[in-house]
């Protein structure tokens, strides 16, 4: 019980930092978004922001699948 007991403990630590990471990056990646096209304003600019913070979380997730993919082997 201990074990589990740490084990949940640790994925939610884990996801706690993993959101105030991407709060982060969120906040970031709004700051250049907006330096780059002006202020997001309107719903064509935060779907083209949408769009492309999609396109880059897919982009990391296959990366890093394929980093843990080699290391388990």
């Amino acid at each position: 019980m201990k074990n589990e007991i740490i084990d949940k403990m640790s994925n939610l630590i884990t996801s706690a930092f993993g959101l105030v990471a991407a709060l982060a990056w969120n906040g970031a990646i709004t700051a250049l978004f907006e330096k780059v096209f002006g202020e997001a304003k309107g719903l064509i600019p935060m779907l083209i922001y949408a769009v492309v913070v999609t396109v880059i979380g897919v982009i990391a997730t296959l990366w890093i699948g394929s980093i843990a993919a080699k290391a388990e082997k």
